[in-house]
């Protein structure tokens, strides 16, 4: 992220915009709408053929990927099944409230009772999730869903990032066993591992909030090496 906001700028990791070329993402929300003035955020789902966007909304896109492209060569794997979408839906719902969303409440708090207030449930959930994960190896029992990839996104930044830069602090995922094996095993399922970019996930949230890090120095740890054995695998 730049003055301008989200970019492709060329630099190691970064992908171009090889179908449209353009430099800066609101370039496309004003490809899209010409007159648009809103916010610009990430993702974005966009249509080659209608040249417009489909989707802003991670929880829609994501939705939409487990099953819109099977057809054209997509991954088979079925992360949102009929029989499990109403617990699937209630994980989502607690760990988007008090996780996902918790560690920007406390982030970008302007008081402290604003701060606290989002501090409380997002440690409290992570405490269930902990013991959780002493008796099921995924959220739902031995199957990977779409609600275990909406909580690893958090908790894969969470330590390098959030409980520094956002003040959560009383505890890390580290500290942890169960989710820190949990962690490991999600970002060692096939595909995962070239998708998390730590020194891009560092210097966006350290480089681009300027409110809580004026200086916008990036810190050098920690050292997290997410290819250690996760020793969850005899857990149903």
């Amino acid at each position: 992220m730049a003055e301008n906001g989200w970019t492709f700028k060329s630099g190691e990791g970064v992908v171009k915009d090889t179908v449209n070329g353009v430099k800066n993402l609101y370039q496309l929300y004003t490809a899209a709408k010409a007159d648009y003035s809103g916010r610009v955020t990430v993702p974005i789902l966009w249509d080659k053929k209608t040249k417009t966007i489909v989707s802003n909304e991670s929880s829609e896109i994501i939705r939409m990927f487990n099953s819109a492209f099977d057809g054209i060569g997509a991954s088979a794997e079925d992360y949102y099944p009929r029989n499990l979408q109403g617990k699937i839906k209630k994980l989502n719902t607690l760990i988007y409230n008090t996780v996902n969303n918790g560690v920007y409440k406390a982030g970008f708090a302007t008081t402290q009772q604003a701060y606290e207030s989002a501090i409380a449930p997002l440690f409290e959930t992570l405490d269930w999730l902990e013991s959780h994960l002493a008796k099921h190896r995924y959220l739902i029992g031995d199957q990977i869903t779409e609600a275990d990839w909406r909580l690893f996104t958090t908790l894969v930044r969470f330590d390098p990032v959030y409980y520094g830069h956002f003040k959560c602090n009383l505890r890390r995922v580290a500290d942890y066993p169960n989710l820190s094996g949990y962690v490991r095993d999600l970002y060692q399922q096939k595909g995962i591992s070239s998708t998390v970019n730590m020194e891009h996930i560092k210097r966006h949230y350290y480089g681009s909030h300027e409110t809580i890090n004026p200086t916008r120095i990036v810190p050098l740890g920690p050292t997290i090496d997410y290819s250690l054995p996760h020793n969850r695998s005899n857990i149903k």
